[in-house]
Formats: structure tokens, C-alpha cells, sequence
């Protein structure tokens, strides 16, 4: 960087220190590749992101490129048909990667119009189009680079659907004044209170152009997978999906995921998933209904087998399938979680939110039904109904355990002391089955020793 560059430049510049600001400068060198003129073209950044980033995101990367106000523009020159020279360059990756939210949106509504031109307003599709060409460029980013912690996209869900489900989410926060177009004062406030968008495109400069500068790391955008057994399974999750739930955990719950219980792994025992979720601190649900809506609850604490209302303010239902939304508590009550089983005054299952009868999300204890009985909406969360009927038949089950493993008992007598009878005496064991009665703990016992 010298003093010719222009005023604009060399602000943008001051953000950086000295040694980033030698590798912000040698982009355009690297992406011109000895080219011809002063000019970046379209075919040289696409030959630079090929490998990495679809063809319909470099071209918009483009066009955001060749909107910004060229400082030191030959006489004569026009602008986009030339393509974009090096303060340009400069100036788009500065306000990528450590611009506000005033600088960002006009980058976000040039690249939304996809177009040469510094356009006024967009549409609200305009925006999901983009959305979509930036998450599948992440994803494709992450998949590259190895960043996929331990997650494996061939055996999760339909990667394709969950970008178009979480760019119509990150849309939906859109406040335009015009119900269809979106102008730069909504894109600024947009772009300010939804900070995925400013995340998705540092990713997309910093890892695409390879721009390393000191200090900057990669953000975490999947938690880690840990103990799942790929060979047998295909899980509920897709990586997008995973991009917008991770965060919306609180804090303290940023340890690995693993799957402690599954339908297609453990088969359709309602004591099994209770014992994984009674075992593993806070924990994630999904469930599948029959007409192929997807949605869960996310548990803050463990849960307990007991006739009352548990959890806390931090727990929340979600929905993934046909919508992407997360429905957290509305403070009207205290009805977080519920867990019962063997009662006869009592309902005997699982449930979120509302209350006996009427939650938000109800799975019954014979596992095969549940309902989510939310019109028109949820008392504690919120939410509408989240399957697809309100008495719903359930198809599929996933209980992931998101935080840290509660502490094993180091006292190995009191643990003892904790025991059925049934394991502590086997002839009461013996005499059970012998009348056919159900040994009920054998199931806790079963799924804690495959888990531990």
C-alpha cells in the first residue's frame, strides 16, 4: 500500500496492522495471475474458487466486487465491463472482513441483484437466492478444507434442502418496509441483527481467496461429532441444520455431540431413550412423524422419571421440517420438561411445553404416538404445532447428548447402593421372569452399558 492509493483505501487499510496489510495488498497480484491490464476478470476468480465455491457465488462475489466506487478509475473506464481493479479489491475485503454493518449491506444487496449496476432495492427472493449460493459455498468450504468435525454429509439428511430451509430462515428476520423489497437501510439493520451473514462471508474471503491474516481464526460453525457409529446410520441432522442449531445452545454446552440413542440403532423402546436421556446432562431430541415433519426439543438439564414439571428457562423446541425455527421460552410458565413413566394417575411419556394433554410436544411412553398440541400457539415456548397432524405417528427418534458427561460417582458403594433389585439380587430376577413380568430396569441398565 502506497500514497497514491485513494482516501477510501487508505482508511480501510488502518483496520489492519502492517503485516496483514502486505497480504490484503498481494490478493489482487495472486487472484491477476499476470494478467492482462489493471483489471480483475471474472474468469480469473473463478478460476481461483473453482475448486472451492460454485460457479453462481463467484459471479456474485463479482458483481459485489465491481459495485463499489472505483477510487483511481482510468479515464474513460467503465467500471464493471473492465471488471474490478485493485482498490476495489482492497476495499471489498476490508469491509468483509472487519466492516460494519452499513459497509457489508451494500456488498449484500449488489451481490443479491447479481447484476452490473448499483441497484436500490432488492427482493426479498433476491436475498434467498444469494442466501442460498452463500450457505452451499460454506458448506462446500467446510467440506474442502476437512472442517466437517467429524460430521459425515453422505449420511446425514438432504444437504440441498437444508440450505434452502436456513436461507428462508435467515430471511424471514428481514424487516422491509415494502412487504417485497428490501432497500439498504433494511439490509443494514438486517445484516447488523442477524450475524450469521457477516460470519457465512468472512468465511467464503478468508477461506476462499486464502487470505491468512494474523489473529484470524476459522469460526466454529459445526460442533464436534464424537462415539457415533457411522457404519449402521443415517441421522435425522444435515449440516446446515447444524449450522443454525449449534448456536442457539447456551453456554456450557459447546462439548462434542454424540449420538446416546436412535431408533435405527436401538429400535423403538421408550426405555432406552429414556435412560439416554436420564444419563448424558443436556441433551438434543429429534423426532421424525410419519408424514415426514422433523422437529425436537433441546433439554438443559438431565432429565429425571418423576410426576412434576423440570428444566429451565434455557430449554427450547425447534422445528426443521417444512420450516427451520427455534421457539424458545415465552416466561407465561415453568412447564420446560416432563418425564414419566409406570404412573397410572399420572400421563405416562415425554413433553414440552403446555400442559397434560395439550404440549407443545408430546411423546407418548408406548412410543409408537405422540401429538403437539399448540393452536394457536405453545403457553411456555410459543411455538404452532410442529407436526404434520396434531396426533401424530411416529416414524424415527435421535437423542444427542450436547454437553459435558456428568461426572462418574466416585464412590463406588454409594453407586451400588443405587442398583435395581433386580440386578443386586438375581433370584428376584429369576422369580420375575419365571410369573412374566417386565423387568423394566433392564433396559436402563443395558443402554448405560453401552454408552459408558
Amino acid at each position: 500500500m502506497g500514497n497514491s492509493d485513494s482516501v477510501m483505501v487508505q482508511k480501510r487499510m488502518a483496520r489492519f496492522r502492517p503485516e496483514e496489510r502486505s497480504v490484503i495488498d498481494g490478493v489482487f497480484k495472486r487472484l491477476q495471475a499476470g494478467g492482462p491490464g489493471k483489471t480483475l476478470q471474472l474468469e480469473a476468480l473463478q478460476a481461483s474458487l473453482g475448486a472451492l465455491v460454485p460457479v453462481t457465488m463467484v459471479t456474485r462475489m463479482f458483481w459485489g466486487l465491481c459495485s463499489i466506487k472505483p477510487g483511481l478509475a482510468e479515464p474513460g473506464r467503465a467500471g464493471a465491463a473492465l471488471g474490478p481493479d485493485r482498490e476495489q479489491l482492497m476495499v471489498f475485503l476490508a469491509d468483509v472482513l472487519r466492516g460494519t454493518a452499513e459497509e457489508r449491506a451494500p456488498l449484500v444487496m449488489a451481490m443479491s441483484h447479481n447484476d452490473a449496476g448499483r441497484p436500490q432495492a432488492v427482493s426479498c427472493q433476491q436475498v434467498a437466492a444469494f442466501l442460498e449460493d452463500l450457505i452451499t459455498a460454506v458448506v462446500h468450504i467446510l467440506t474442502r478444507r476437512g472442517r466437517l468435525q467429524g460430521w459425515r454429509p453422505q449420511q446425514m439428511g438432504d444437504t440441498a434442502m437444508g440450505v434452502k430451509l436456513l436461507a428462508e430462515q435467515m430471511t424471514s428476520d428481514l424487516r422491509p418496509s415494502d412487504p417485497m423489497t428490501c432497500d439498504l437501510s433494511c439490509l443494514e439493520d438486517w445484516v447488523f441483527r442477524v450475524p450469521q451473514v457477516a460470519q457465512y462471508l468472512e468465511v467464503l474471503v478468508a477461506e476462499g481467496l486464502d487470505v491468512s491474516l494474523s489473529g484470524w481464526t476459522a469460526p466454529a460453525l459445526l460442533p464436534q461429532c464424537r462415539d457415533t457409529d457411522w457404519t449402521r446410520l443415517t441421522v435425522l441432522l444435515d449440516v446446515p441444520t447444524l449450522m443454525f442449531l449449534a448456536p442457539q445452545l447456551p453456554d456450557g454446552c459447546s462439548a462434542p455431540w454424540r449420538l446416546v440413542f436412535s431408533t435405527q440403532l436401538h429400535g423403538e423402546s421408550f426405555t432406552r431413550m429414556a435412560a439416554a436421556l436420564q444419563h448424558h446432562g443436556p441433551t438434543m431430541l429429534l423426532l421424525r412423524d410419519s408424514r415426514g415433519h422433523v422437529f425436537g426439543g433441546f433439554a438443559s438439564t438431565a432429565w429425571e422419571h418423576k410426576p412434576q414439571f423440570q428444566g429451565d428457562s434455557r430449554c427450547f423446541l425447534f422445528s426443521v421440517f417444512p420450516t427451520l425455527r427455534v421457539y424458545t421460552a415465552t416466561g407465561y410458565n415453568e412447564h420446560f420438561m416432563y418425564l414419566n413413566q409406570h404412573q397410572q394417575t399420572m400421563p405416562n411419556g415425554l413433553g414440552m411445553g403446555g400442559q397434560h394433554d395439550y404440549f407443545g410436544l408430546w411423546l407418548d411412553s408406548d412410543f409408537g404416538r405422540g401429538h403437539s398440541r399448540a393452536r394457536p400457539k405453545c403457553t411456555t415456548y410459543g411455538n404452532p404445532q410442529l407436526s404434520a397432524d396434531e396426533d401424530f405417528v411416529l416414524d424415527a427418534v435421535e437423542v444427542w447428548a450436547v454437553g459435558k458427561p456428568p461426572a462418574p460417582a466416585e464412590d463406588e458403594e454409594e453407586e451400588e447402593g443405587k442398583k435395581s433389585i433386580l440386578t443386586v439380587n438375581p433370584e428376584v430376577q429369576a422369580m420375575m421372569e419365571l410369573t412374566g413380568k417386565t423387568l423394566h430396569s433392564e433396559g436402563f441398565n443395558e443402554l448405560q452399558e453401552d454408552f459408558d
